[in-house]
């Protein structure tokens, strides 16, 4: 890992600079919502957060203390618990800049940046109402098959990658299974900032049933633990989400004084045994 001076989760928000083009995970990936507390109680302020390719509690908190300028995203929400309420807000008063997308172009796009490639084209949003409003994306020709048509997104290459995992070695390794979003994400990122349930002393390269779904330490800039640092989210394998946690900010977040006692309570809440 290059940043060794990240220790714990202030070190790791004060390395999140104002302004920052910030990737986050949806909710069923590995939020980092112990490093999302630590970023909120420093006053982060003119994010650009990109959401890979959705985002939900994380997004709207962020959102709710003013942290967030632009939002790059496919939907923000509290899905079965309802709409994300900040978020809601800002966009009807327009009050944010928000780069509406699509699952497979949020995708597209940071695959783009992990190949080293200035755009990467895609079909499947032709004729939607997305073209419309986004004056970044270009229809152009198909150049091996003139007269067909294609949608050249521009590489989205964040400053940082911002996610929870549930295993990390001490070299810096980080597994995340299946979730190859996050490696995408990893690869993407100009740094990638991880927290994770636990730290081990095995090589995690050297067992062969998980080396498949490791990121290696080579694009992974700190490693902080954070034991449960997906709270009130879930993370897979470990443990669920709170429900109650999550019903009850849904129905007081929709207005701002709610927002602001729900926030102050969550703030106060010390890190999950953050170590």
């Amino acid at each position: 890992m290059s940043n060794d001076r990240i220790q714990d989760l202030d070190e790791l928000a004060a390395a999140i600079p104002d302004g920052a083009k910030l990737a986050v995970p949806a909710d069923y990936s590995g939020v980092a919502m112990a490093a999302t507390q630590a970023l909120i109680r420093r006053a982060a302020r003119h994010l650009h957060l990109v959401c890979v390719p959705t985002s939900g509690l994380q997004a709207d908190l962020l959102i709710g203390s003013g942290a967030v300028d632009i939002v790059e995203t496919s939907a923000v929400t509290l899905g079965e618990f309802g709409p994300a309420p900040r978020f809601t807000a800002v966009v009807r008063h327009g009050t944010i800049a928000l780069k509406d997308a699509a699952c497979p172009a949020i995708h597209a796009a940071l695959q783009a940046a992990e190949k080293g490639l200035p755009f990467m084209p895609l079909r499947g949003i032709l004729g939607s109402d997305l073209l419309a409003n986004r004056a970044d994306w270009k229809i152009i020709d198909n150049p091996f098959a003139p007269g067909d048509r294609i949608v050249a997104l521009e590489a989205i290459r964040p400053d940082i990658a911002l996610f929870h995992a549930p295993l990390a070695d001490r070299q810096g390794n980080v597994l995340v299974g299946r979730r190859r979003e996050l490696m995408t994400m990893a690869h993407a990122s100009k740094q990638s900032f991880v927290t994770v349930e636990e730290i081990t002393d095995a090589d995690l390269f050297e067992d062969e049933s998980l080396a498949a779904g490791v990121i290696p330490a080579l694009y992974v800039s700190a490693v902080v633990k954070a034991k449960e640092g997906a709270w009130p989210l879930g993370l897979w394998g470990r443990y669920g989400q709170d429900e109650t946690f999550l019903r009850d900010y849904a129905a007081r977040a929709k207005t701002s004084e709610g927002f602001r006692q729900v926030l102050q309570r969550w703030l106060e809440r010390p890190a999950m045994a953050a170590e």
